[in-house]
Order: structure tokens, then C-alpha cells, then sequence
């Protein structure tokens, strides 16, 4: 499961399909990628859980 605590990079390196997600929602996944979901996100007005949900939906359609 994928948290916003969780680092970009490290959730792009488990789960690499999630990039199509991270781009979707317009999250800065090379410049932000260092820092958590969390922190890159909330400036930007991104409605956390909804990332979050997309994230993990496609966590569990590739298991």
C-alpha cells in the first residue's frame, strides 16, 4: 500500500507503472521525486487522497 509519507522514487522503483499516475496528476516526479507524496504535493493544490487511491489502484491491478 502507498502512503504519503512514502518517497516518490522509492514507489516509482517498486511499482514503476505508478509513474503514469504521478503524471497524470501533474506531480513532479523527477525534481520531487526525492521527497515524500506528501511534501511534493502540498503546494500544489492536488487533492491527496484522490492520488493516493489512483496510486494504489494500480498497485493492486499489477500484483
Amino acid at each position: 500500500m502507498i502512503t504519503k509519507d512514502m518517497v516518490i522514487n522509492d514507489v516509482i522503483k517498486k511499482y514503476p507503472k505508478t509513474i503514469t499516475v504521478f503524471s497524470n496528476f501533474k506531480v513532479d516526479a523527477c525534481c520531487g521525486g526525492g521527497f515524500s507524496i506528501e511534501k511534493t504535493i502540498s503546494a500544489t493544490g492536488i487533492d491527496l487522497n484522490a492520488l493516493l487511491t489512483a496510486l494504489n489502484k494500480v498497485v493492486v491491478a499489477n500484483k
